[in-house]
């Protein structure tokens, strides 16, 4: 599963770890991950992250 970086703060969405603190779990993909869900750190919404290369 690939990992997605926030374009506005560099946080990394990453696939096995998910975001449990925000009700994404462990071994979700970021395509799965609920429209509405935004970063952790900043508050970015989703359109806001790019595929880490």
């Amino acid at each position: 599963m690939d990992k997605y970086v926030c374009n506005v703060c560099g946080y990394e969405y990453d696939p096995e770890a998910g975001d449990p603190d925000n009700g994404v779990n462990p071994g979700t993909s970021f395509e799965d991950v609920p429209e509405d869900w935004v970063c952790p750190v900043c508050g970015a919404g989703k359109d806001e992250f790019s595929k880490e290369a």
